[in-house]
C-alpha cells in the first residue's frame, strides 16, 4: 500500500503547523517539514517541541528565507523532500502541501486512489505553446536573470528587467530542455524522486538557469518530471483541489464549502480560511475515517466559473431579492415630480405629504442624501438606485405598504423617466415649469461647477444664454416624449388653475388641490 511523505511548506501558525502534522501522520504516513526562515525563531523552536516524539516527522535540515516568485521557494522544496528521502525510505509518494491545504478524502481512500494507478501527478504544460500564464512576463521569465524580488524590491526588479532588455542580454534555454510550467502542488513516486535529486547533482548549467528564473516554482519540478520521466507514467494533473479567480487571487474555502470539497476528483483542497474552524474540525475527524464513501460529481470548476459569471449580472444562484421581478406592479401607481429648481419641487411634494396620505421621496435619483429606509444595501449610492431603478422603486413601494408612491426626479434624467413609462405600472408626470433669473442662473453654474467666485461678469454673460437653452431644452426633450398624463403647473399660473391641474395629477379632490397649490412661497427662490 501507499505510504506518503508530505512535504510541507509553511510560514506561520505554529498551532496550525503541528495539528496538520499529527493529523496527517496518524494513518502512518509521513511529514517533513521546511518553516520558513522569516518566521519567528520561537514559533520554530514550538513545532520541533511539540512533534520532536512523533518518529513520522523530520524536518528540513536548512531553513530558508522564502519569497514569492524566488528560488527560495524552490530551495526550500528541496530542503524538506532531500529530509523526507533520507529519513523515510519506506515513502512510496512523496506529497506537496502547503499549511493552507487540507485532505478532502479519507488517508485509506487516498492511498487506494495512488495505489491504482502507477503514475506521477503533476501539472505541466509548454511553457511558450500553452495559454497557462494569463497575464504579466511570459518569456521574460526565462530570458532575463532575475536577482530581486518584484514584490518586495520593485524597483531594482524591474531596473536590472529593463537594463538587460535595453542591452540585449538574453540568455538561452538549456537545449536539452522542454519548459514546463503548471501548478506547484504535484504528487510524486519515489523513483521520480530519486531521479530528480540524481540530476541536479550532476546537472549545474540546469540549477544555475532556474535559479535565476522568475517564479521558478511553476517551471522547475514540471520541467524535470517531463525530462525525466516517460509521458505514459505522468498524469498531468494535480491532486490538490485549487481554484483562482479572473483576477488571479486563489479561491478560499469556508464552512459552507464542506459537500463540494468532498464530490471533488481530488486529495487535499487549498486555501482553506484560517476562520473556517468547522470545517477543519469536519475534515480532520474525515481523515481518519475508513469507512467513509465519496460521490464524486467533480463540479467544482464549473459550478464557480457559473455562479461569478451569473454573480456579475445580479443572478448566481438565484436572483438577488431585488431581482425577482422586472415591473413594478399593475396595480401601482407612480407619480413623478419634475422640476430642475428642486427647493421648488421639495416645497410642493411637502404640501402634498401635509394635505395627503400620499407617500413622497425627494431627488432620490439625483441627490445622494435623500433619507431612504434601510433596503439591503440598494439605497446605498446613487450609482446602485440607478442600476436597480424599477427594483428599488418596487421595494419602496412594499416599505410604505401602498400602491401610490411620488418622487422626485430632475429633468435632465430623462432616461430615467422614459423607464418607468415603459413599466406596465400606472405613470403620470407633473412637470413644475418656473422662471429663471439671471442672479438664479448664475447661482445654478456655480453649484454645479460651470463658473467660481472668481468667475468674470463677462464671461458669466457668455455663460447664461447657453445654460438657460440647456434648462429650456431639458423642458421641450420632456413635452416631445408626449407623455401620458403630462401635468404642467407654472409659476405665472394662479392658484386656481395650478390646483386644477394638481387635482387631476394627484386624484384629490379640488379643496385640497387649492390648498396644496396655495403654498405660501412655493415659487420664492
Amino acid at each position: 500500500m501507499a505510504k506518503i511523505a508530505f512535504i510541507l511548506l509553511c510560514h506561520k501558525d505554529p498551532k496550525a503547523v503541528v495539528q496538520q502534522a499529527r493529523q496527517l501522520t496518524s494513518a502512518g504516513d509521513y511529514m517533513a517539514i521546511h518553516f520558513d526562515a522569516r518566521a519567528p525563531k520561537s514559533a520554530w523552536d514550538h513545532i520541533q517541541a511539540e512533534l520532536a516524539d512523533n518518529p513520522n516527522v523530520t524536518f528540513a535540515k536548512k531553513r530558508v528565507r522564502c519569497g514569492w516568485g524566488e528560488w527560495s521557494l524552490v530551495e526550500a522544496t528541496l530542503q524538506a523532500v532531500r529530509a523526507a528521502e533520507e529519513a523515510f525510505p519506506r515513502a512510496t509518494h512523496f506529497y506537496m502541501v502547503s499549511g493552507d491545504c487540507m485532505s478532502i478524502k479519507s488517508a485509506r481512500y487516498a492511498h487506494e486512489a495512488l495505489d491504482a494507478a502507477d503514475v506521477d501527478y503533476i501539472e505541466s504544460y509548454d511553457f511558450f505553446e500553452s495559454d497557462w500564464i494569463k497575464t504579466g512576463m511570459k518569456e521574460e521569465r526565462l530570458i532575463y536573470r532575475h536577482w530581486f524580488n518584484e514584490r518586495t524590491t520593485k524597483n531594482l526588479f524591474y531596473w536590472s528587467f529593463w537594463t538587460q532588455r535595453r542591452l540585449g542580454m538574453e540568455r538561452a534555454v538549456p537545449h536539452d530542455l522542454q519548459i514546463m510550467i503548471g501548478s506547484q502542488w504535484w504528487c510524486l513516486r519515489r523513483r521520480t524522486i530519486e531521479w530528480i535529486l540524481n540530476f541536479i547533482r550532476e546537472r549545474r548549467d540546469v540549477m544555475r538557469f532556474f535559479r535565476t528564473t522568475w517564479i521558478p516554482d511553476e517551471t522547475f519540478f514540471q520541467t524535470l518530471v517531463r525530462h525525466l520521466v516517460p509521458e505514459t507514467e505522468i498524469e498531468n494533473r494535480s491532486l490538490t483541489f485549487l481554484m483562482f479567480t479572473d483576477y488571479g487571487m486563489p479561491v478560499t474555502f469556508y464552512n459552507d464549502h464542506y459537500d463540494l470539497l468532498l464530490s471533488q476528483d481530488y486529495l487535499f483542497a487549498r486555501k482553506i480560511s484560517p476562520e473556517a474552524r468547522e470545517l477543519k474540525k469536519r475534515l480532520g475527524k474525515l481523515y481518519s475515517n475508513e469507512s467513509a464513501e465519496f460521490k464524486i460529481s467533480d463540479e467544482g470548476q464549473k459550478l464557480f466559473e457559473f455562479l461569478t459569471g451569473r454573480g456579475r449580472i445580479g443572478r448566481r444562484f438565484a436572483p438577488r431579492f431585488w431581482e425577482n421581478e422586472a415591473t413594478l406592479g399593475r396595480e401601482r401607481e407612480l407619480m413623478i415630480v419634475t422640476c430642475k429648481k428642486w427647493h421648488v419641487a421639495k416645497r410642493l411634494v411637502g404640501a402634498i405629504k401635509q394635505h395627503t396620505n400620499i407617500k413622497a421621496i425627494d431627488y432620490l435619483f439625483n441627490e445622494e442624501a435623500t433619507p431612504l429606509p434601510d433596503l439591503g444595501g440598494i439605497q446605498n449610492s446613487l450609482g446602485k438606485r440607478t442600476r436597480h431603478r424599477r427594483a428599488l422603486m418596487r421595494m419602496l413601494f412594499e416599505y410604505f405598504e401602498t400602491d401610490r408612491l411620488l418622487v422626485c426626479i430632475d429633468p435632465s434624467s430623462l432616461e430615467l423617466i422614459e423607464d418607468f413609462y415603459a413599466d406596465r405600472s400606472k405613470t403620470a408626470l407633473l412637470e413644475i415649469e418656473c422662471d429663471f433669473s439671471d442672479e438664479y442662473l448664475s447661482g445654478h453654474a456655480k453649484r454645479v461647477g460651470l463658473a467660481g467666485a472668481q468667475t468674470s461678469d463677462e464671461t458669466m454673460a457668455q455663460l447664461l444664454p447657453t445654460i438657460r437653452y440647456d434648462v429650456l431644452f431639458e423642458s421641450d426633450r420632456l413635452r416631445d416624449n408626449e407623455f401620458a398624463g403630462h401635468h404642467i403647473i407654472r409659476e405665472h399660473a394662479n392658484v386656481a388653475e395650478n390646483a386644477s391641474t394638481l387635482e387631476a395629477f394627484l386624484n384629490v379632490d379640488l379643496e385640497v388641490a387649492e390648498r396644496i397649490a396655495a403654498t405660501p412661497h412655493l415659487f420664492v427662490d
